[in-house]
């Protein structure tokens, strides 16, 4: 056994990992010292003691006193005036322009939950296309720049930064080899690593997955802050003249790309951070709220609030807390800077209690029926309390929020299922409102929107690839007063076709 490392464990206070050493071969024995060269003896001991002390206190944050979101922080995509938005769009458009743009992408979770072995990003929903999520995205982004350059005359670029973990990188990489970037240049896909720190026991001690082998897990996605220094990111971003940056998470199947109105919302306020909401569907739907507690932004979660707090409503009935969290952000590279240069330290840990399978005192493996282990995560939105100027912007969840968190199954929610319909049902309406008209199977022209919107499948198939559509922009000279039998599946070349026929 190396010294240093056993050295290392001693410092940090886990010289149990160690406890099968001789049983291990060499390349198991490098695997193990591999998975802690990142971290320093202090950083692991801090790290395994505070998991420890969380599980015995409690951990919900006991929030001071809410206020909801002051008018002048707030811009709506249904509320606001129709002027504002144009103006918006345009600033929007400009700075994607002028190359000060880029998206970044949380993607360093497993697909556990869907019950799948790979990234989320790789899923395929079951649309008619068969396009998976990075596909989608990729797409859109290319629709984006397109669009900035017809309406400014000028070739640009959208910067797509990836950040990954340990478990989702080489899967994602491979991936987008094999799809040749999905048409976007190579050098602007830019994937980078999140840090993983060791799952604990409920006595702090580090558990090991197997011998030779800790059981690791992304620090959660406020992660970002520590994983944009350790990669050289923000570095990146000021070569290539990045301002502003937006973050989402790779399961929202609605999300808009650099979407130039919020962009240019943020830009126009002047803001240095900035949140897209959704309203709440019921009072009680487990989302965090964005909000104010004794005057600082931040996220709100709902186990943390009274039920009184939860169901509270204005004089119009709306209710007071209503701005539901989706993680989707604006950043600037400035703000991005002071957090990793002085805030990160003081962001919090949050706790998750889960299953971990891990070997006994004989080396046996145990898969845990009860939780038995601590994972330690940080929170992307726990940054909105070191902002300066923040905004808050609020979107149809219809139009951009449907997340892909589970597998197809009695009672659940946010599923494969669910994020199809919602795509499949936007694309229907904006084919509807560009003046398409679909048949049933007696060739009898499908009724209005308004009388069957109560539907859980739209009444017809349409899907409408990215690279045709952002948002529904642009469909009337290829669908108005025409008939189409489902399903309907519009790319360029069928477009290209349509087009040649009128």
């Amino acid at each position: 056994m190396p010294r240093p490392l056993a050295e290392f464990l001693a410092e940090a206070g886990q010289p149990e990992v160690l406890r099968f050493w001789e049983q291990l071969s060499s390349a198991e024995q490098r695997l193990l010292a591999g998975s802690l060269e990142a971290l320093e003896p202090a950083e692991l001991r801090a790290h395994c003691e505070e998991a420890g002390r969380a599980r015995h206190r409690h951990t919900a944050s006991r929030p001071g006193r809410m206020e909801p979101l002051p008018p002048e922080a707030t811009g709506s995509s249904t509320r606001s005036p129709s002027e504002s938005l144009r103006s918006w769009r345009e600033r929007g458009f400009h700075a994607i322009s002028q190359n000060q743009v880029a998206v970044l992408l949380l993607a360093g979770g497993q697909g556990t939950r869907l019950g799948v072995p790979y990234p989320k990003g790789m899923y395929d929903v079951g649309l008619p296309s068969g396009k998976t999520l990075y596909q989608i995205q990729a797409e859109r982004i290319g629709k984006v720049q397109q669009l900035a350059e017809e309406k400014l005359g000028k070739q640009c670029t959208i910067p797509w930064y990836i950040m990954t973990s340990e478990f989702t990188l080489e899967p994602t990489e491979k991936f987008f080899t094999q799809n040749n970037y999905f048409g976007l240049l190579k050098s602007n896909i830019i994937m980078f690593e999140q840090q993983m720190l060791p799952a604990v026991d409920f006595s702090g001690k580090i558990i090991l997955e197997q011998k030779g082998k800790i059981a690791m897990a992304p620090d959660g996605n406020g992660g970002l802050y520590r994983a944009l220094t350790n990669n050289k990111i923000l570095e990146d971003m000021d070569r290539r003249g990045i301002r502003f940056v937006h973050v989402y998470c790779v399961d929202n199947i609605l999300v808009k790309m650099a979407d130039p109105v919020f962009i240019g919302f943020c830009v126009e306020k002047g803001a240095d951070c900035g949140a897209k909401v959704v309203e709440k569907a019921y009072p009680t739907e487990p989302v965090g709220v964005v909000c104010r507690v004794d005057g600082i932004y931040q996220v709100v979660e709902y186990s943390e609030v009274s039920q009184e707090t939860v169901e509270q409503r204005n004089a119009d009935g709306q209710l007071t807390f209503n701005a539901g969290n989706i993680c989707n952000h604006f950043f600037t590279v400035e703000f991005l800077k002071s957090v990793t240069e002085e805030f990160e330290p003081q962001l919090k840990l949050h706790v998750a209690v889960k299953k971990i399978p891990h070997v006994d005192e004989k080396g046996n493996v145990v898969k845990p029926e009860t939780p038995n282990g601590i994972k330690m995560e940080k929170f992307v939105f726990d940054v909105f309390q070191f902002s300066k100027k923040f905004v808050v912007f609020e979107v149809l969840r219809e139009d951009e929020f449907s997340p892909l968190k589970n597998a197809d199954k009695a009672g659940s929610k946010d599923t494969p299922t669910s994020a199809r319909q919602a795509l499949l049902w936007q694309h229907y309406r904006w084919a509807v409102q560009a003046g398409a008209h679909f048949l049933d199977q007696r060739n009898n022209r499908i009724p209005p929107l308004n009388q069957c919107q109560g539907t859980e499948e739209p009444p017809a198939v349409c899907e409408i690839s990215p690279l045709v559509s952002c948002e529904g922009e642009g469909l009337e000279k290829y669908l108005r007063d025409q008939e189409f039998h489902s399903p309907l599946l519009l790319t360029e070349k069928t477009v290209a076709a349509l087009g040649q026929g009128q």
